[in-house]
């Protein structure tokens, strides 16, 4: 299947939906269940039904949190992680053999929580409690929808690949990369973006963050490392500042730990460059308005990041984490980059390298639009929606 197929529900289906999630660890795999949550229930409330959501997670991961803030009932199980290398031998680590050992007591408890919801359909969403959770819903018979934000399957949809009912993808790309009996059942939806991250609007960053010192007849870049930030970021940035602030407007979210000496940094611009220059540990609900505002964007290539830039069409510079797990954000870079919808710096990044990649979406507009169109192709802002007929076809098989 290479696209959702709208869902028509019966007349006489129940009037209540039942959804089990899981997944979660990190934002990554958290935002975008509750993003796909959300728009569930718009669709079921239209249409005079209800919604019951149930989330399986563990204890640590950031869905412990999320779920109960937004009045989802929250379960938690055992889980193991493994932790990766390159040498087989490192693999079987008495750290290794000592979480996957817990995975069992994790399946059985996340049996008993499904069997007691019965859900119509379970989503998982990846990140390691999504491996258990998953099991229990083949074990109980339940449909189990797995949905995948990076180019290539995570661990845990790889291990749960052979018990889903549908496998939503976030990009075409990621089809022929599949087991053959997995693309029968693949669908691509994208990554569900907050809808809040598309309603945004320029001047009202301006407004918000007091940028009255910007030049709005010159392009406005954001610099981000995610809300703790990127010292490596932070870094290169911090060594071509002048000259970025000789031909943009800079936004820089740092990290709120990393502040106090950016600051001290920047007290040597000259008047008229630190005028354009906004330094700020986190942006929290102006990011819409930011991104907005943003010309283009630095920062890392989380498989949100790529959602949200793609889906508003921005031009972007990546600078993957090279720590990420198998090394999944320079896959999502290499891809946009490959189709001329992004710029990756997938080597060493040196302020020269970072300069010389962004001087061109500076100083050549018709380069930025170009880039900035070409990411429009590959962004699917309706892929919450599109998420949603894949959880509600899987009910009707």
């Amino acid at each position: 299947m290479n696209s959702a197929q709208p869902y028509a529900p019966d007349a006489g289906s129940p009037r209540c939906f039942r959804l089990a999630v899981t997944g979660g660890g990190t934002g990554g795999h958290t935002y975008p269940a509750l993003t796909a949550i959300r728009a569930l229930q718009t669709r079921l409330t239209a249409s005079g039904r209800t919604l019951e959501v149930l989330w399986i997670g563990t204890e640590e991961g950031l869905e412990a949190r999320v779920a109960p803030a937004e009045g989802i009932p929250f379960t938690a199980v055992a889980t193991g992680k493994i932790r990766r290398s390159g040498n087989p031998l490192k693999m079987a680590s008495p750290a290794n053999v000592r979480d996957m050992a817990r995975v069992p007591l994790g399946v059985a408890q996340a049996r008993k929580a499904i069997a007691g919801f019965v859900p119509d359909v379970v989503l998982a969403t990846g990140g390691y409690v999504a491996v258990p959770a998953g099991l229990a819903a083949r074990l109980c018979r339940r449909p189990l929808v797995l949905h995948e934000q990076t180019v290539r399957l995570g661990l845990a949809n790889r291990k749960l690949a052979g018990s889903a009912t549908r496998i939503a993808v976030s990009s075409e790309s990621t089809i022929p990369l599949l087991p053959e009996e997995a693309r029968r059942i693949a669908v691509v939806t994208g990554n569900p973006v907050r809808p809040e991250v598309l309603s945004g609007h320029a001047d009202k960053a301006v407004e918000a963050l007091g940028l009255w010192g910007f030049d709005r007849q010159l392009p406005t870049v954001y610099i981000t490392g995610g809300a703790q930030g990127s010292q490596q970021i932070n870094e290169v940035a911090g060594e071509v500042l002048p000259w970025l602030l000789g031909h943009a407007n800079v936004i820089h979210q740092c990290g709120p730990t990393n502040v106090d000496a950016l600051r001290q940094h920047a007290a040597a611009l000259p008047a008229d460059l630190a005028a354009r220059y906004y330094l700020t540990g986190f942006v929290g609900p102006e990011l819409p308005d930011v991104l907005a505002l943003a010309d283009v964007v630095i920062s890392r290539s989380g498989a949100g990041t790529l959602a949200e830039l793609t889906a508003l069409g921005k031009a972007a510079v990546f600078i993957p984490l090279a720590s990420s797990a198998g090394n999944e954000q320079a896959h999502n870079a290499r891809h946009l980059h490959d189709a001329g919808a992004a710029v990756a710096l997938l080597g060493e990044v040196t302020g020269t390298t970072l300069r010389n990649a962004v001087g061109p979406l500076l100083m050549e507009p018709a380069s930025r639009a170009g880039i900035a169109q070409r990411a429009r192709a590959y962004g699917k802002p309706d892929a919450a929606d599109r998420l949603v007929d894949v959880l509600l076809s899987a009910v009707s098989g």
